[in-house]
């Protein structure tokens, strides 16, 4: 029973510990000089994303490039550069990709229109379908499977043993 005690504090402890690391992991130690610059910083490293760790933007990353990335935001804001001037000295730097939203240009123009193309397409189909189905134009079960045949029949009263009147019956009333 102590081994079991032991190793449950342990994992525990553990667990602990990669929460506080991962908790702390990306926060700044210093403060900017001012709360309006620390309010732009946070929107431009929340609308930028690492380079390495591609879904991520630069405040949930701690990789050491979005480090050094910060650290330049940083940087940039404290020499006076606009929110607009370090937007363009990333993407000199590092191409749109830094950008969670590209803009809209003859190379993203795909990634730009593919959702709202794919979901006109299945809105139209949807109504296709729901067009068809209701004024009978659908492919029904009957049209699909006319009815046995008469060797079929045959074969089937010789599978069931039963009388080709009631098989004849059956099908009457499924037509009606």
């Amino acid at each position: 029973m102590r081994p079991i005690r032991w190793s449950a504090h342990f994992a525990a402890a553990l667990f602990a510990l990669c929460l506080a690391v991962s908790a702390g992991a990306a926060v700044d130690a210093e403060p900017l000089s001012s709360p309006e610059l620390e309010a732009r910083y946070k929107v431009l490293i929340e609308e930028m994303r690492c380079p390495k760790c591609q879904n991520q933007n630069l405040a949930g990353s701690d990789s050491p490039v979005a480090n050094d990335l910060r650290r330049e935001i940083r940087r940039l804001l404290e020499e006076g550069f606009s929110d607009a001037e370090i937007t363009e000295y990333m993407v000199a730097r590092y191409g749109d990709f830094v950008l969670y939203r590209p803009p809209l240009q003859r190379n993203t123009v795909a990634l730009w229109l593919a959702p709202g193309v794919f979901a006109a397409l299945g809105l139209l189909a949807l109504v296709v379908i729901v067009v068809r189905s209701r004024s009978g134009r659908g492919a029904a079960q009957e049209e699909a499977n006319p009815g046995l045949t008469d060797d079929e029949r045959r074969r089937l009263q010789q599978l069931l043993g039963t009388d080709t009147d009631d098989l004849n019956e059956s099908e009457k009333n499924r037509d009606d």
